[in-house]
């Protein structure tokens, strides 16, 4: 057992210095994200009718489950768009890239919403489990960019990639799992 902990421990700080070599990746995706937040908070008129449509289907998915139902969906579709954002990255980091935007844009857009609904303080309600998602998302779309981006350093990247996914992505996707579910059902 200490050996197999030894391991996980190991590869856990492996995952941290690889992490290092992300930064550039990481600070691009962290500008992008953050701009198009920013554009959805300033201009939500575009793609308003998509983005309510996509917030009411996630709303009737998730309505009648209960909190254990509500945490392992959450869960499971942000580790499976992490993934994806991972693995379609090889296509030039494409996808992550627009995944970046879409999902900056739909932030700003809910952000927009929410204020002119609830006031200012609703803020307080949508960060904590941002604070996990978010970095989580970072590094995944980092992950994908690096990976269509670096194609001389594949093999050694898509193997820091998956360590890095498994020991701190889908990690910190859990504690935003736990984190929104009770949000939820406790708001």
């Amino acid at each position: 057992m200490r050996e197999k902990y030894n391991f996980i421990y190991k590869n856990f700080l492996i995952s941290l210095k690889e992490l290092k070599k992300l930064r550039n990746y990481f600070i691009f995706s962290l500008i992008l994200f953050f701009s198009f937040s920013i554009i959805g908070m300033i201009f939500p008129h575009f793609f308003e009718d998509k983005i309510i449509d996509l917030i009411k289907s996630l709303i009737e998915k998730t309505e009648n489950l209960n909190i254990f139902e509500l945490f392992v969906f959450i869960t499971a579709n942000n580790i499976q768009v992490a993934f994806i954002g991972i693995i379609f990255g090889v296509l030039f980091g494409i996808v992550p890239t627009l995944a970046l935007i879409v999902n900056g844009y739909v932030l700003g857009f809910i952000i927009n919403k929410s204020i002119i609904s609830e006031g200012i303080f609703i803020i307080w309600r949508l960060f904590p489990h941002g604070i996990f998602e978010i970095p989580a998302v970072l590094i995944s779309t980092s992950i994908g960019i690096r990976l269509g981006t670096d194609l001389k350093n594949f093999k050694k990247n898509l193997k820091s990639s998956i360590r890095i996914f498994i020991l701190i992505i889908v990690p910190l996707l859990v504690i935003a799992g736990i984190i929104e579910s009770l949000l939820v059902v406790l708001i």
